[in-house]
């Protein structure tokens, strides 16, 4: 069974969801309440010890006294993706790397594209920090499909952008 908690932050509502012991993933509208691809329902649980964890731990975060994640995480994923999205949790707080740089951290330089589309279905965001990949031109691109204000907010309360 998955279970869910919600908190309001700078950037939204942020929904967390859990299952068994992990984090699994993190959502920014709740259209996630539907039941999912196998039929499974969401519970609400505010006292769920790991979806409080986690929901503790991003107002840590969007308090600015936390810059790393704490929690047992499960992703569901290629191997390509899994192999980008531990490239991104190794991206600092404050920091930002390119598509290309990405690309490159893995041995697969032409992946370019392939990486931006890693990065869109990351399950993860924040915990795994896909805002803080950009474009070469240093443009802001690509965030959870049409919300790239968003990532320009998250990189503004990093002190990434002015």
């Amino acid at each position: 069974m998955y279970q869910y908690s919600s908190t309001p932050t700078p950037i939204g509502t942020i929904y967390v969801i859990c299952h068994e012991d992990y984090l699994v993933k993190i959502e920014f509208d709740n259209e996630f309440l539907q039941k999912d691809q196998e039929g499974n329902l969401y519970n609400y649980t505010p006292n769920d010890r790991l979806c409080e964890s986690a929901i503790s731990q991003l107002q840590e975060y969007f308090a600015g006294k936390r810059s790393e994640f704490e929690l047992p995480i499960q992703m569901e994923g290629t191997t390509f993706q899994k192999e980008v999205w531990k490239a991104l949790s190794n991206i600092q707080y404050g920091e930002v790397k390119c598509y290309q740089d990405i690309a490159k951290e893995i041995n697969r330089p032409l992946a370019v594209r392939a990486i931006g589309q890693a990065n869109r279905r990351n399950p993860l965001p924040i915990v795994i920090p896909c805002h803080r990949v950009i474009g070469k031109n240093k443009e802001l691109v690509g965030y959870a499909g049409d919300k790239i204000g968003m990532k320009e907010e998250l990189l503004k309360f990093e002190g990434v952008l002015v």
